[in-house]
């Protein structure tokens, strides 16, 4: 797994675009995560991503241009974790396309998955890690005995 001094330059660009943006809570997260860690996707994930990014509702925070660099970049700089089929088949979430960040989290043993979404926040206390929104994350970040 890449480490944060190992950081690509795709994880640099990324966090160039999201510095210029960093008055919302997921782009201070991004830049956060691509500084001192590692994105963990699969092949669902970014499809999900992709599929939601295109949405006029991000119109105001990111350009066309600069969600094709993002997921490009992000594609190219990411840890790609392997879900297994077994694991693949487990539901947890009432929106099925929301299991596919389940699955990263824990085929990648993560602590953590931060979401916006309502369908996965309610699961918070059901699962071994810990759901959160951007805003909780970034104050966890800041703690001074927070264990990265």
């Amino acid at each position: 797994m890449r480490t944060a001094k190992q950081r690509s330059a795709p994880a640099q660009h990324i966090t160039r675009t999201y510095q210029r943006r960093t008055g919302t809570d997921p782009a201070q997260l991004v830049v956060h995560v691509l500084a001192h860690g590692l994105p963990v996707v699969t092949a669902n994930t970014v499809a999900e991503l992709r599929s939601r990014l295109w949405k006029p509702k991000f119109d105001r925070y990111i350009s066309l241009e600069q969600r094709h660099a993002l997921l490009h970049d992000l594609e190219a700089c990411a840890y790609w974790a392997e879900v297994s089929p077994a694991l693949r088949q487990q539901t947890f979430s009432r929106d099925p396309d929301d299991d596919a960040f389940i699955h990263v989290a824990l085929a990648s043993q993560a602590r953590w998955l931060v979401t916006g979404g309502d369908n996965l926040l309610v699961l918070a206390d059901t699962l071994p890690f810990a759901i959160v929104k951007p805003a909780q994350a970034l104050r966890q970040l800041s703690q001074p005995d927070f264990i990265r």
